[in-house]
């Protein structure tokens, strides 16, 4: 008898110490072939730019790279210490996007700028961005390389910006100064196409951690979203939707953009989780 119980112990032992425990909520979304993810390329964009369709010296339209082409190798990754990185070099406009969509999730990832830029960003600051509740095919918005999305920005010195890309609009408490800058204390706004505020709000705080790693988390349930840089809540959209002609609909899952756009980046632990609300203590946001 007393064997039997010691045996069974065991066995209880193991059994809960392996399938009876509780599976890590969080999903890791980067691998080394990248299996998540499919690619978009349009334009080596040049000096000028200003919205028009790309032509050659002829006048002739030129066609976008189009998808799953992966020319110049700006899309790799790298296992860095056993841990996938992938690496951006930003030499041609594009993305990576994820091939599944997602709704009501956290999802969090670090990155970290290299030191290469690109016309037609030479002189201006490190830019990239997760774009995230994107739908539709891709070289829709003024750069004609990324989805209808929203989008949070990854920039230098100001990462956590908020642009509409194509007809996405969102509400977000800002005030005003050279430009329109998100405060609690500050009125709802509207940006995005067609609401007469342009399509871009700064975040709140400068959180960015130069030369270093950074960690931005996005938050978002329904039509709210929380983007948070290192800890910090930067920005805070409410109200998500896009103009399909003359009519408004919810803008609230899609699928994730990571961008290249002219600056080497480098991005790492990209996880995602589903969630069943905004946390409690985030809600005084959209109060």
């Amino acid at each position: 008898m007393n064997k039997l119980l010691a045996c069974l112990c065991c066995v209880l032992c193991l059994v809960t110490g392996s399938s009876f425990q509780p599976a890590s909520e969080w999903t890791p979304l980067l691998d080394k072939t990248l299996s998540s993810w499919e690619i978009y390329q349009s334009f080596y964009h040049k000096l000028g730019y200003k919205g028009q369709a790309p032509t050659d010296e002829n006048g002739k339209l030129i066609e976008p790279i189009g998808y799953n082409k992966n020319q110049a190798n700006v899309f790799s990754v790298d296992m860095v210490s056993g841990e996938p990185v992938l690496h951006v070099t930003g030499e041609i406009y594009g993305c990576v996007f994820t091939k599944q969509e997602f709704e009501n999730y956290h999802l969090r990832l670090k990155y970290k700028w290299g030191e290469k830029k690109w016309v037609p960003r030479i002189y201006e600051l490190k830019d990239s961005g997760l774009l995230y509740h994107s739908q539709g095919p891709a070289g829709v918005e003024y750069w004609r390389s990324w989805m209808l999305s929203q989008e949070f920005q990854i920039i230098e010195h100001s990462p956590g910006d908020y642009w509409s890309q194509a007809s996405s609009q969102a509400d977000i408490h800002a005030v005003k100064d050279s430009s329109y800058r998100f405060d609690t204390k500050g009125p709802l706004t509207s940006f995005g196409g067609a609401t007469g505020h342009g399509g871009f709000c700064q975040a709140g705080t400068d959180m960015d951690k130069v030369g270093e790693w950074n960690q931005i988390d996005l938050i978002t349930y329904g039509d709210k979203s929380l983007q948070i840089v290192n800890g910090k809540v930067v920005n805070a959209l409410s109200g998500s939707r896009y103009k399909d002609g003359d009519v408004l609909k919810p803008l609230i899952k899609g699928k994730l953009q990571l961008q290249s756009e002219a600056a080497e980046i480098y991005y790492k632990d990209i996880q995602i989780k589903s969630i069943k609300g905004i946390p409690a203590e985030y809600a005084a946001y959209f109060k």
